[in-house]
């Protein structure tokens, strides 16, 4: 059997990166990849301003500040005030700009007025320092500093600064990273177009009845949801006939049309099933045993230009190799940086002594302890352990598990 490692490295060095951009609007923007690096116009803040609502004020001397200041004037958000002068302060907002002059900006917390004039008030009291300067004198010297709750020009981003990189997968963040510098259009990779098959006899679609071993196609409604997660485009050809030369038809038509053509069912070694004599007559097919559990089954291969992906039929096993192995491929085909999945080493509630000769990956949740719990049964037709789950140990070939082991825990949030 071919390890995961190197079943992982052989799609990644297959995968073509798509060289078309298009330029979307923001609001169109989830989901796809950056095909340029994102520069800032502009610094973010563009002025220094207020981090709270409270008192602009003019300080001379932060050794010895005055007691209370005049209050010359009122700043809200919008607005531009006008230069404070030594004992002067200003009635702010947050976000409003900070007048020249000012040079502290004291929260109205702290703050009482009385008579057009505003006083810093001590948060709290402080013990009297033995021999030393009185606790209120004190406690204002080091409450009020240069600086204190002022945002300066470009504090979060500066101008010119690469906000966001080529390669980036956009999401909320990221877009409205992109608004706060101005930005309406993004320019990104244009979306993978995948051709989606489904195979098996058996295979019914719901909403109709079902006759003596018949089961409904979860496969292509748990595989067409991933691949929109991802950013494609997704022609749904159903369940492909019974018919070689129906098959042969069908699969050059949709590898003339996609990027991609991916089945699940019906190309495990051994079987003479139309969709793998198929391929192979229409291009090149690599047949793969893959030492993961679930999966094992796996094809991957050509059909003129179109790559060709073959899942395993079990909906687990189609699920879990759809994540592991068909997910970074199809990322890395859009020509995104950051492919390896987020791993949280974390405190096992369960005990495993299967010690298999294959990588497994076993479907677990959090716990209200924050350690991760296994699913009684871990067969790979048993889709059910997908919604009880939010993620998977992955869990080297060989390996046990014992209550207390840290293992490696894979947030599904992170793959879906």
């Amino acid at each position: 059997m071919l390890d995961f490692d190197t079943a992982l490295a052989h799609l990644l060095a297959a995968a073509r990166r798509i060289t078309d951009v298009e330029t979307v609007p923001l609001l169109s923007a989830n989901g796809r990849v950056l095909a340029a690096d994102v520069i800032a116009p502009i610094d973010v803040p563009g002025f220094d301003n207020s981090a709270m609502d409270g008192y602009a004020l003019h300080i001379a001397d932060f050794a010895a500040p005055p007691t209370d200041f005049i209050i010359s004037q009122r700043i809200a958000a919008g607005e531009v005030g006008t230069s404070l002068a030594a004992g002067e302060a200003a009635r702010i907002f947050t976000g409003a700009p900070i007048p020249a002059g000012a040079n502290a900006v004291a929260m109205q917390e702290v703050c009482s007025v009385v008579e057009g004039r505003v006083m810093v008030n001590p948060p709290h009291p402080l013990p009297s320092p033995a021999g030393g300067e009185g606790d209120e004198q004190r406690l204002r010297r080091d409450f009020i500093c240069a600086g204190a709750n002022i945002r300066r020009a470009g504090e979060d981003i500066a101008a010119q600064a690469v906000v966001l990189a080529k390669g980036t997968r956009l999401g909320a963040a990221e877009i409205g990273l992109a608004a706060s510098i101005g930005m309406p259009t993004l320019s990104v990779v244009r979306p993978l177009k995948v051709a989606l098959l489904s195979t098996g006899d058996e295979l019914v679609e719901p909403g109709s009845a079902l006759s003596a071993g018949q089961i409904y196609n979860s496969n292509r409604y748990a595989i067409h949801t991933l691949l929109q997660s991802l950013g494609c485009i997704v022609t749904d050809f159903g369940i492909v006939a019974d018919d070689k030369e129906a098959t042969i038809a069908l699969l050059e038509k949709a590898a003339a049309e996609h990027d991609v053509v991916m089945t699940s069912g019906g190309v495990s070694v051994g079987e003479e099933d139309h969709v793998r004599v198929a391929v192979e007559y229409l291009g090149i097919l690599n047949l793969w045993k893959i030492a993961m559990k679930p999966g094992k089954p796996f094809a991957h291969g050509r059909i003129g230009e179109a790559d060709f992906i073959g899942l395993p039929g079990n909906p687990v096993s189609s699920f879990v190799t759809f994540l592991m192995l068909v997910r970074p491929f199809l990322l890395a085909r859009q020509g995104v940086a950051a492919l390896e999945p987020v791993r949280l080493p974390l405190i096992a509630a369960f005990d495993w002594k299967k010690a298999g000769d294959r990588r497994e990956f076993l479907r677990v949740r959090l716990n209200s302890a924050g350690q991760v719990e296994l699913f009684p049964r871990q067969g790979s037709g048993l889709l059910m352990s997908m919604v009880w789950s939010d993620g998977l140990v992955d869990l080297a070939a060989g390996d046990t598990v014992a209550v207390g082991d840290v293992v490696s825990y894979l947030p599904l949030s992170a793959l879906l």
